[in-house]
């Protein structure tokens, strides 16, 4: 299972830190590893074209459900990345692997294949670039960690950064891969590059992953050409700098939740705007904001999200 797992590694003459890509921790979201399988073709391309090309560190990518990837679903029994939480990881790492449900063996073998690179390669610093896509359309964002940094790498990926979220949901990657629980500095970023079955989505993803390995010092800034800041400039055109989270519709089971047609990421909408259906009922918005990730799937947690924009940031 570990070679159809890593989509590929790559080490540099100079070491620096370890960048570990995710695509694939939901099973309905390809794009983010299709990005990785073309990125490493072009990272071990790049030298023929340019002999001036230097690689610090080391890279590393991921497929995150396999389970679930092969099967093209969310999940098989539980969303994987609503797992990642301390107490729930240190069970499974406990468990035997027989007594572990689908996603719960994912977690196992992601770590030891994580915990393996940082005892072989000894970074100075440990970053996570967890790759996604949502079910609805609209823009593409980033979801960054309270700690700086995250928000800084956030903020140079070109696209809105939505703080706040980690109060709304739990047990995703950014919620565990941090310097307490991995034993080392440790920086972790969210990037939702675009619709499931949008093929751009897919360059997206690779221009955010090249700006990411930019900004962490792993590529020389002259090496990057200019197109993968507009792709990702272009897209994020009339969308807030930074936003915050105002609210999470959270579902339970038996709900049947259903989303009103139409809606798209960071679409305005109106205090009263009927959003979403369940047994209870309509489902209003509780302010004037902006909607994100509505849920246009049956597998979810999460039936929407309401926004804002920070007014300290001007719009991009």
């Amino acid at each position: 299972m570990s070679l159809q797992r890593v989509i590929g590694k790559h080490t540099g003459g100079k070491h620096g830190p370890l960048l570990v890509c995710f695509g694939g921790m939901h099973g309905n979201e390809p794009a983010g590893v299709q990005a990785l399988e073309i990125l490493f073709t072009l990272i071990e391309n790049e030298p023929l074209i340019n002999p001036a090309f230097r690689f610090n560190g080391r890279m590393i990518g991921l497929r995150g459900n396999l389970k679930a990837l092969k099967k093209g679903v969310r999940y098989l029994d539980h969303d994987l990345n609503r797992l990642w939480r301390v107490d729930n990881v240190r069970r499974i790492l406990q468990a035997p692997k027989e007594a572990l449900a689908a996603e719960s063996e994912e977690i196992a073998e992601i770590l030891t294949i994580v915990q393996n690179e940082i005892d072989d390669y000894q970074p100075n610093k440990l970053i996570i670039l967890d790759l996604h896509t949502t079910t609805a359309s609209g823009g593409i964002f980033t979801i960054a960690c309270d700690d700086p940094e995250s928000v800084a790498i956030g903020t140079e990926l070109h696209a809105p950064v939505v703080q706040g979220l980690l109060h709304g949901i739990h047990g995703t990657t950014l919620h565990y891969f941090n310097s307490e629980n991995m034993g080392l500095p440790t920086v972790a970023v969210t990037f939702e590059s675009g619709q499931h079955e949008d093929p751009l989505s897919v360059n997206r993803a690779i221009a955010a992953i090249i700006n990411c390995m930019r900004t962490i010092g792993i590529v020389n800034a002259e090496d990057v050409e200019n197109r993968h800041d507009a792709l990702l400039i272009e897209f994020s055109k009339n969308l807030p700098k930074v936003a915050e989270l105002i609210m999470c519709h959270r579902i339970k089971e038996g709900d049947n939740f259903v989303m009103k047609p139409g809606f798209q990421n960071f679409q305005p909408i109106t205090k009263g705007t009927l959003l979403a259906q369940d047994r209870h009922g309509p489902i209003y918005a509780e302010a004037d904001a902006l909607i994100l990730m509505p849920l246009y799937q049956k597998q979810g947690d999460d039936g929407f999200f309401l926004i804002r924009t920070v007014a300290a940031y001007e719009m991009a």
